[in-house]
């Protein structure tokens, strides 16, 4: 086991509930009742010296006899007049989630300015990343296309690949049936610095080149019929961006023709974002995320895979033989567990929530286990509603920490029957020279004083 000691720059408190010393050894007596039980005996155990524990859990001190002054003094805003509406027309979060952020990455492809910016997963809940938190990956830096000037080709490779080839203006999409629909997306290299045995120091690092949205837009598959696509003879479509990298993806016809490629204006309820690929983007469900081309301007039609640059020299697979294996577009089954993570600090033995997220790109998310032992032993998640296809799922298990250090890790499997591999796993069939499609089982530890690490067994 290499245990990287790689300090995040802010330590920050985990977000769990905690337990007084003096409810320790009842909570551990208790720990093998029902859940309801559980909770119930713990927190009742805690409750005599709760005020206490959350004076010292903040830095403040310790209650006098006379009780906590945050209960007994009326608060400013409870005595006065608040604000008025947000004078910006655009709410914004809390000025003390200030620290609730996308983070640049200095070590991944620049142009002229930093082309990544990670998700910060500790902090987020549920499975639906705000659009203002989602992550970024350019490969020319991100426009604010005038829509009204922006159009879509869709065309073929020859003649009659396409009937009547057709050009669409935003507002002509958008006339057009639409649908809504959750997905996860993930960057190919997300993870890749792990290959390396490079522990990054948070969740945000190693695994925050993920995001999940409610995407609005029109099936590919209405424009191409639209347009008379030849469905028989085009087995594969390429998309192509308006962006300075002209990026360029193929895509199978046959996952086109099952009607869950879309066409996106919509993302969380109002338009997509600039750096999102506004005013159009191509959602393409369990495809890493390079596939799923911003700013999208070109469909065309074609009968073979189009093996533009980004699909033979980069985001390919280095195998063991020394051959790269490419077009391996689907991100698998994978997981992480967000709280307890690198960088958080557990406050106190006691109970807490472990949580994270699964995904798979090839469907539904199953079962979620959990090992707080370094994988000798493992337990069963709760999945929490609603688990949906090629989307985030979040998951939740009770742990009572004894105070000693610990390795906690999260296994995902999917409806197809993959499960997640250990790195020992991964490294026997892709070797130790990989950078993308990393889905192998992360580990967190825990120290004896609460500090929690990035790790990796081997």
């Amino acid at each position: 086991m290499n245990h990287e000691n790689i300090r995040s720059g802010a330590i920050q408190k985990a977000p769990e509930n905690f337990l007084s010393r003096d409810g320790i050894q009842t909570v551990a007596s208790e720990a093998r009742q029902g859940r309801r039980d559980f909770m119930r005996t713990a927190f009742a155990a805690a409750a005599a010296s709760a005020g206490a524990s959350a004076a010292l859990a903040q830095g403040n001190p310790v209650p006098s006899a006379g009780g906590d002054p945050n209960i007994l003094n009326l608060p400013e805003h409870s005595k006065g007049l608040g604000q008025g509406v947000a004078t910006d027309g655009y709410g914004k979060p809390s000025r003390f989630e200030a620290n609730v952020q996308r983070r640049q990455s200095p070590g991944l492809t620049q142009t002229t300015q930093s082309s990544v910016s990670f998700a910060p997963l500790q902090s987020l809940f549920g499975i639906v990343t705000p659009s203002g938190l989602h992550f970024e990956r350019h490969h020319q830096g991100w426009w604010d296309v005038d829509p009204s000037k922006h159009r879509l080709m869709v065309n073929g490779s020859e003649p009659g690949m396409v009937k009547t080839p057709k050009v669409f203006t935003l507002d002509e999409i958008m006339r057009l049936p639409a649908v809504s629909r959750f997905h996860f997306i993930e960057c190919g290299a997300n993870t890749g610095m792990e290959w390396g045995n490079v522990a990054v120091p948070t969740a945000q690092y190693s695994h925050g080149m993920l995001s999940c949205s409610e995407f609005t837009g029109v099936p590919l598959i209405t424009l191409l019929e639209m347009a008379g696509a030849d469905l028989k003879r085009g087995k594969f479509v390429l998309a192509e961006g308006a962006d300075g990298s002209s990026m360029t993806r193929t895509i199978p016809m046959s996952q086109i023709l099952s009607g869950e490629v879309l066409i996106a204006y919509g993302q969380n309820g109002e338009m997509l974002r600039p750096e999102n690929g506004y005013p159009l983007r191509l959602i393409v469900p369990g495809v890493q995320g390079v596939s799923w081309v911003k700013y999208l301007r070109r469909i065309e039609v074609g009968d073979q895979p189009y093996a533009t640059k980004d699909e033979a020299i980069h985001y390919i697979d280095l195998m063991p033989d020394g051959l790269h294996r490419q077009y391996t577009s689907i991100q698998e089954c994978k997981s992480v567990v967000t709280t307890p993570s690198g960088g958080q600090v557990l406050l106190d033995k006691g109970f807490y929530n472990i949580t994270g997220l699964a995904w798979s790109g090839r469907g539904k998310v199953k079962k979620v286990d959990v090992s707080v032992d370094g994988g000798r032993n493992w337990r069963s998640a709760r999945l929490e509603t609603p688990v949906l296809s090629k989307c985030l799922t979040r998951f939740n298990i009770d742990w009572v920490w004894d105070g000693k250090p610990t390795i906690i890790q999260s296994r995902a499997s999917d409806d197809t029957g993959y499960v997640q591999p250990s790195y020992k796993q991964s490294r026997a069939v892709r070797g130790t020279r990989s950078i993308y499609h990393n889905n192998s089982i992360q580990s967190w530890l825990v120290q004896e004083n609460g500090e929690v690490k990035n790790v990796q067994i081997s």
